[in-house]
């Protein structure tokens, strides 16, 4: 859901859910996004920047106003395409907000 919140380009279908062993999956689908270009690490870090999220280490960061980690937002997982940068694979974690 937080995905779909920030990136509803490229947001999640929940189609059900499946088991593997005794492990639940839950699975899901996102839009095909076609593109040759990848996102300059910089255009990634300047647009999650203006909406509240600080660069803490390498590609992960932080939203301090929301207790959001968002993590591995490397070039791999953000594709561009005419100017605007579509996102895939995030990982949010939420925590505890602190000062």
């Amino acid at each position: 859901m937080l995905h779909n919140l920030f990136f509803p380009d490229t947001a999640y279908d929940f189609l059900g859910f499946t088991q593997r062993g005794d492990d639940l999956i839950a699975i899901v689908q996102q839009p095909f996004i076609s593109s040759e270009n990848t996102a300059s690490l910089e255009s990634i870090k300047t647009l999650l920047a203006f909406n509240g999220f600080e660069n803490t280490k390498r590609q992960d960061y932080y939203n301090k106003e929301f207790g959001l980690i968002l993590e591995d937002m490397h070039d791999e997982n953000v594709i561009a395409r005419d100017d605007l940068l579509f996102f895939i694979d995030t990982v949010f974690y939420i925590v505890t907000p602190t000062d």
